[in-house]
């Protein structure tokens, strides 16, 4: 459609202004613009719809979110994000989910774990961990959904009362840095320890009982760096000082198991040798 301009500007700009001075400082440039154009019958609907416009808020993220795995031909940013979505609504509503009613989306404004918590965890590793390899699978969505169904399955076994009946204000394992801290712990376990059912997860997590500061007492981070647990917030500083700390005594732990396992190994080795002889 092309807009005659012999007669004057046949309307007028509602909202916007700022971006079409800016695109009328372009020159020599070829390239498409998308506006809404609304037709009124007089001034004073030009008005209405001047308040109205102005006035809109915009789309809550969680519902934009909860719509993405709908949406077809995205960029990679919110294609990451759109299978982070697919799966974080999986884990909330599947029946067979550890997580399932707890992730608080839209649809669900009773969830006390924020989506985009969730999201995170998911996004982080399917860009750099397990899930990278893991969702190019046939099954990719299950085997994923299986792994951070399992995983905080065993979070909810071990961590039992710093989970159960809880807030993200009440204890700092149901909140976003304690979610997503722990987010990188299920990459070492899965990585490291061939952990994929709860039960290897547990027993990868039983190192940290007795360390953590969830719902009270304070976070010792090291180089003098004590925190009161209420004081770890959902920030990039927090949730990396958080996951490193975690991080640390599960790493530590991984390689004391396999020390053991090794030098039981050994000293099998040396009695059926012994025997032998």
């Amino acid at each position: 459609m092309t807009i005659d301009l012999k007669l004057g500007a046949p309307g007028l700009v509602v909202d916007g202004q700022q971006r079409l001075t800016a695109l009328s400082q372009v020159h020599d440039k070829d390239f498409q613009i998308f506006v809404s154009a609304v037709i009124c019958a007089d001034e004073a609907e030009l008005r209405r719809q001047f308040v109205l416009i102005n006035n809109t808020r915009p789309l809550p993220k969680s519902l934009i979110y909860e719509l993405l795995p709908t949406v077809r031909g995205l960029p990679r940013r919110l294609g990451d994000r759109s299978l982070a979505a697919e799966l974080a609504a999986k884990l909330n509503y599947d029946q067979h989910s550890s997580l399932k009613g707890y992730i608080y989306q839209h649809t669900n404004p009773t969830g006390i774990i924020r989506d985009t918590a969730i999201q995170r965890v998911i996004i982080n590793s399917v860009s750099d961990g397990i899930m990278r390899e893991m969702v190019k699978e046939p099954n990719g969505i299950e085997l994923c959904f299986d792994l951070v169904s399992e995983f905080y399955r065993a979070v909810q076994y071990v961590f039992r009362e710093e989970w159960r009946d809880h807030t993200p204000k009440t204890s700092r394992l149901v909140h976003g840095a304690g979610i997503m801290a722990l987010g990188y712990v299920m990459e070492i376990l899965a990585l490291l320890d061939g952990a994929r059912s709860w039960q290897d997860f547990a027993r990868g997590l039983a190192c940290l009982v007795g360390r953590t500061a969830w719902t009270s007492g304070q976070w010792d981070f090291g180089n003098g760096d004590q925190r009161h647990w209420k004081s770890v917030q959902n920030v990039n500083r927090d949730i990396v000082s958080l996951a490193q700390y975690l991080n640390t005594i599960v790493r530590n732990d991984v390689k004391a198991r396999r020390a053991a396992a090794a030098e039981a190994l050994d000293l099998e080795v040396s009695v059926l040798s012994a025997r032998a002889q």
